[in-house]
């Protein structure tokens, strides 16, 4: 029996616009790089033959597909990448990124790029503190409650008080 050359992956459903995610997502996060596009060797019902139909990648270190499937599912906060990141710098570059090239923002560090897809850009230190002694949790916890974009100073404070 010969070994399949198929890895496992993630895909992601997109409206025709793959490839431009992948390369924002490329540029954006760490540990992440197009790989590969498949072009559409005829027409298909939500596209022309040529047309970039699948995009494989490594988002964050996963392997990830970005599949061109047309209109009829739509991202959604049902699914999310969590980004950890190491202090407020990171935290503002991603957030910015993000939000900043047509996405929202949302509660508790999550926002939302253009093409629809959630990112939690989680500050390690957030986590960190949510483990452990349950007053210092529930401190930190109330903290974050009240954010968009996490603020790492407060989170700090929260948990030191």
């Amino acid at each position: 029996m010969t070994k399949s050359p198929i890895q496992h992956s993630i895909c992601l459903w997109y409206n025709g616009d793959a490839e431009a995610a992948f390369e924002f997502y490329a540029a954006t996060f760490p540990d992440t790089r197009v790989e590969g596009v498949d072009y559409a060797p005829s027409d298909y019902p939500d596209g022309k033959r040529g047309d970039a139909l699948v995009v494989t990648a490594t988002i964050l270190g996963i392997p990830t597909i970005g599949l061109n499937g047309g209109p009829t599912f739509p991202q959604s906060e049902a699914f999310s990448f969590q980004v950890i990141t190491e202090d407020q710098a990171e935290t503002d570059r991603l957030w910015n990124a993000v939000v900043g090239n047509g996405g929202q923002e949302s509660m508790c560090g999550w926002c939302k790029d253009k093409w629809g897809l959630s990112w939690q850009i989680t500050p390690r230190v957030l986590l960190e503190a949510q483990q452990g002694d349950p007053a210092t949790a529930k401190r930190v916890f109330e903290t974050m409650m009240t954010m968009r974009k996490i603020d790492v100073a407060a989170i700090e404070a929260a948990r030191d008080a």
